[in-house]
């Protein structure tokens, strides 16, 4: 058996981190450690970690100012004592065989690396988390659509020389850090199948605007053309139009709001990479 390294960037994240942590221990496979970085948190993530009590796996936890989920990770695996890398996030929680499965075939040397499609929405019940899925085109209780494919640019699992190799994430990427190891790789992580694991979207208005913007701040496919095409997608008359229609296809009500919301934290997002160059931390 193989040591497993699971890493976690949490940046305030009170509310779903206990979840996370106490799902865990729940684990079929035994050989695991966690290691929790905290990424400069204003919250009380820190004092929920002070607090938990785990007792079926050794939690490592470490501190640093806010950096971003890239550099958060970087400095967990310096930790780390696995030959397995896995990263998850502080809003998902886990099967009892998602490690299990997940790093199966990477324990039989078939491969460098993994993902899984099996990941569930866990919030489905609250408007705005099937609001999200709605406006990313997946299914209703699904975060993958129905014909993904069996390969992935994000790992969620790893070997620690593989990683090494690929001289960590991109911490400048911004939100689309983790499609870094791929890209220094030439290689794309391979599906675990049965690895079945639970993520939570957005619940709040508040918390969509903010999700919205983070994500937005980012480098564009096409440069500065795709970040001004992306600004005229997000724009109040497509967002309208596009919210009436789809909630009327979805029979969403709530979804026409949510789509403005949505678009407004984009549009805000963008102009900040475009006029700042702030990228998503």
């Amino acid at each position: 058996m193989k040591k497993v390294s699971v890493v976690i960037p949490v940046y305030n994240e009170e509310a779903v981190i206990g979840d996370c942590l106490k799902s865990l221990e729940k684990q079929a496979y035994e050989d695991f450690e966690v290691i929790i970085i905290d990424d400069g948190s204003t919250d009380k993530t820190l004092d929920i970690l002070s607090k938990l009590q785990i007792t079926s796996y050794k939690l490592q936890i470490l501190k640093q100012k806010h950096k971003g989920p890239g550099a958060a990770r970087n400095l967990g695996v310096k930790q780390a004592r696995g030959e397995i890398l896995v990263f998850v996030d502080a809003d998902m929680t886990f099967d009892k065989d998602f490690l299990k499965k997940l790093t199966e075939p990477i324990r039989k040397g078939e491969v460098i690396g993994t993902f899984s499609k099996e990941e569930y929405l866990a919030n489905k019940a609250n408007v705005w988390a099937r609001c999200w899925n709605i406006n990313r085109g997946l299914p209703p209780d699904r975060m993958h659509p129905e014909k993904f494919p069996d390969t992935q640019k994000v790992f969620r699992a790893i070997t620690k020389s593989a990683f090494k190799k690929a001289g960590g994430f991109d911490e400048k990427a911004g939100y689309t850090d983790d499609w870094s190891l791929a890209k220094r790789l030439g290689a794309g992580a391979v599906v675990a199948p049965g690895a079945i694991f639970y993520h939570k979207n957005p619940e709040t208005l508040n918390d969509v605007f903010i999700q919205s913007r983070w994500m937005a701040k980012r480098r564009y496919k096409f440069g500065f053309v795709g970040s001004v095409v992306g600004l005229v997608r997000v724009s109040l008359p497509f967002s309208v139009i596009i919210g009436v229609a789809k909630a009327i296809l979805h029979a969403e009500p709530g979804f026409g709001l949510f789509k403005i919301v949505s678009d407004v934290g984009s549009f805000l997002g963008i102009l900040e990479f475009l006029v700042l160059g702030k990228v998503t931390k």
